[in-house]
């Protein structure tokens, strides 16, 4: 277990098993198949209530809801730490780049911006 930013795991422009499961999640999570998931599962924890049901199928709705909004915090809270470091690096490269042109010279930085394009497709 390691406690490193999410987008400096693995080899460059590599994404690693669990960062291609949080994308893939954060894709479904999106989709109206799971907001109507949501609305089914928000409309069975009212029935249960509203019928004044066993506890037993109180507890599990209200778990089976605590569940979905844990693994949503984990895996969404990734994405997005993922996206954000790419804008930084992007914004780095951009400033540089910046710097370099007021300079009047291209060097690093230029390359630098160049490998920046497309960066949260591949962090």
């Amino acid at each position: 277990m390691t406690f490193e930013h999410p987008a400096k795991k693995g080899g460059e422009n590599e994404l690693g098993r669990f960062e291609k499961f949080a994308e893939l999640a954060s894709n479904f999570t999106s989709s109206p198949l799971f907001s109507a998931f949501c609305v089914l599962l928000v409309t069975a924890f009212l029935v249960v209530h509203l019928a004044h049901l066993d506890t037993t199928w109180q507890h599990l709705v209200g778990d089976a809801m605590g569940a979905v909004a844990l693994l949503l915090l984990a895996l969404l809270k990734n994405s997005e730490r993922r996206a954000e470091h790419a804008i930084q690096v992007k914004l780095d490269a951009i400033a540089a780049a910046l710097l370099e042109q007021q300079e009047g010279e291209w060097g690093q930085a230029h390359k630098d911006l160049q490998k920046a394009i497309g960066l949260e497709d591949h962090t």
